[in-house]
């Protein structure tokens, strides 16, 4: 609904035309005289009702049925009816479509789905359920970009998720604003600022904002960014404790996500025994089978296999099944680490 912080004889007029009351009515429905609502059609904004009228208008229209309340808000703000989209249903939809796309990697379709909304509406002339969608598709433009290797600069996922986290600050939806805080920490990492996306996962993880999912993967990602830093004994530690917490909450695949990391963080300590221990479990318990789940998963494999001489050759090959899947869904960060990969074994 919308509010009238201070009311004048224009908000007042509207708040009559709304309710599809004469003059007289009008003036009866408040209890006020009926040449005070005349003043008010007659000065509009140049007048304002005494405090005690503020306080009777502002029931009036809390009291009125949401067909009243439309046209309230319609005759008073006329331009924001024609950036409205004609369906919400439909642009909902459209965005539901959209996380289907982006987690099968169809990152063109997802992109069409997105941008038919976001390049055709203006944000300031949205009302707050517009406000809401139009969020909503940035944050999966985001992780749209961000799965695409764009993680800086004006067109990428950094910029998108904060854009969105402006809008639902606007709106006061915290758990909203506290999930893009925790994508943002993501492209930290992925853009190798390890020690300062660790510290932002840490405070995440006791975040009440999130949900206990939410945090737990906050702990889990604490690992891994310690674990690229070398500090693979602690994060093994967090990576347990979070891998609890997804046992604990009945989150089989956020599991077995978690004993991929627990076998690289293991690889970089030197345990491949233990590494391909929770290797093998990740590559036999998940259940999520996209094209980035499978390039992640087998490129730890990889990883692993070429880090023992004995099946380095097994190794390289995985890789190179691996980069093929990821050229071909245009995965360019996950191409950019098994490149990587490759160099350091190389080097």
């Amino acid at each position: 609904m919308v509010s009238v912080q201070q009311w004048t004889g224009r908000e007042a007029s509207a708040l009559r035309a709304a309710l599809r009351m004469s003059m007289r009515a009008f003036a009866e429905h408040l209890g006020v005289a009926l040449r005070t609502v005349a003043k008010w059609e007659s000065l509009g904004a140049e007048t304002q009702p005494r405090p005690d009228t503020q306080a009777i208008l502002d029931t009036a229209l809390a009291r009125a049925d949401s067909a009243s309340q439309s046209r309230f808000e319609t005759v008073l703000f006329p331009e924001r009816q024609s950036a409205r989209p004609t369906d919400y249903e439909t642009w909902t939809e459209d965005i539901e479509r959209a996380v289907v796309c982006v987690s099968r990697q169809d990152f063109p379709f997802a992109s069409t789905l997105l941008n038919r909304w976001l390049g055709s509406r203006a944000p300031h002339q949205l009302d707050d359920k517009g406000l809401y969608l139009y969020g909503r598709s940035l944050v999966l433009l985001g992780d749209l970009q961000r799965d695409q290797g764009a993680i800086l600069g004006p067109l990428s996922a950094r910029h998108s998720y904060l854009t969105a986290r402006g809008m639902f600050t606007e709106l006061d939806i915290p758990r909203r604003v506290a999930q893009i805080e925790l994508s943002l920490a993501v492209v930290q990492e992925m853009s190798g600022q390890l020690e300062s996306s660790a510290r932002h996962y840490e405070l995440l993880a006791g975040d009440e904002r999130l949900s206990p999912r939410d945090r737990a993967r906050a702990r889990l990602w604490v690992g891994t960014a310690l674990s690229k830093e070398g500090d693979n004994e602690y994060a093994t530690g967090v990576m347990v404790d979070a891998t609890r917490s997804f046992e604990d909450l009945g989150e089989p695949e956020d599991w077995s996500v978690a004993h991929q990391k627990l076998a690289l963080a293991h690889r970089g300590a030197g345990d491949l025994k233990q590494a391909l221990h929770h290797i093998g479990i990740a590559r036999t318990t998940g259940t999520v089978d996209s094209p980035m789940q499978r390039v992640r998963l087998d490129t730890a494999y990889g990883h692993i296999l070429l880090s023992d001489a004995a099946t380095r050759n097994d190794g390289l090959s995985v890789l190179d099944q691996t980069a093929h899947v990821a050229r071909q869904y245009g995965l360019s960060h996950q191409l950019r680490s098994i490149e990587g990969i490759r160099k350091d074994q190389q080097g």
